[in-house]
């Protein structure tokens, strides 16, 4: 087996999307997975356009992390047509509004459970054994707001995300799959600008070079 196969779930738009990107052109094949059909087809016409030799190219796959099925049946296929993955990366997240803790909206709360904190758990025992059987990598991009005013939700959500992917690395240290935890500069993304409106922008790094970075540091 000598192509290199990536998945990337939360590929549609911010860090993910570059991060897809960034694969495809490297010749990769990547399967990109996101609930928003237009920032996919997006991703892959930026990759059609390029143009590289030796670029790899994408799947796209329209669907939402918090589905069991449709989860379990993505990887099934992935298995059934290229045996294993050589990278999966997690970057799907819900970016909850910023509220007081004592105000937080239930539905907000609980998409930000299902999104950032239990499709994770549920993800892991599906791609493990697609990882184990190419020696692959799993990346996890964390976002440190724990703890800070406002950010219950997603700062809560996030971090046991996070913890969770600690847990896998630790116990897969000796015999894989690698698992990495990456913490991306901030960037100019849907996501940030909820966090922080009138930020100026020009400061913050660009994508594509953040992606870039992290693809290189694997």
């Amino acid at each position: 087996m000598t192509q290199k196969i990536a998945l990337v779930t939360g590929a549609s738009r911010g860090l993910g999307s570059a991060i897809a990107e960034q694969l495809a052109l490297r010749g990769w094949q990547v399967v990109a997975v996101a609930r928003t059909v237009g920032g996919l087809e997006e991703l892959d016409d930026r990759v059609k356009a390029a143009g590289l030799p030796g670029a790899g190219g994408l799947t796209l796959a329209p669907m939402d992390v918090t589905k069991d099925d449709a989860m379990r049946h993505l990887c099934r296929s992935i298995h059934d047509r290229w045996g294993g993955l050589g990278l999966w990366v997690h970057a799907a997240i819900h970016a909850a509004p910023l509220a007081p803790a004592g105000h937080l909206d239930q539905k907000d709360w609980d998409k930000s459970l299902a999104t950032n904190t239990r499709a994770t758990g549920m993800l892991i025992p599906m791609v493990e054994p697609l990882l184990k059987a190419h020696r692959g990598t799993a990346l996890f991009l964390d976002d440190p707001q724990a703890g800070k005013p406002f950010f219950g939700a997603y700062g809560a959500t996030k971090a046991a995300q996070i913890a969770l992917a600690q847990s896998w690395q630790a116990e897969n240290a000796k015999h894989g799959p690698r698992v990495v935890i990456a913490t991306p500069a901030g960037m100019p993304t849907a996501t940030r600008a909820r966090f922080f409106p009138g930020e100026d922008r020009t400061k913050l790094a660009d994508p594509r070079a953040e992606a870039a970075r992290i693809i290189d540091g694997l």
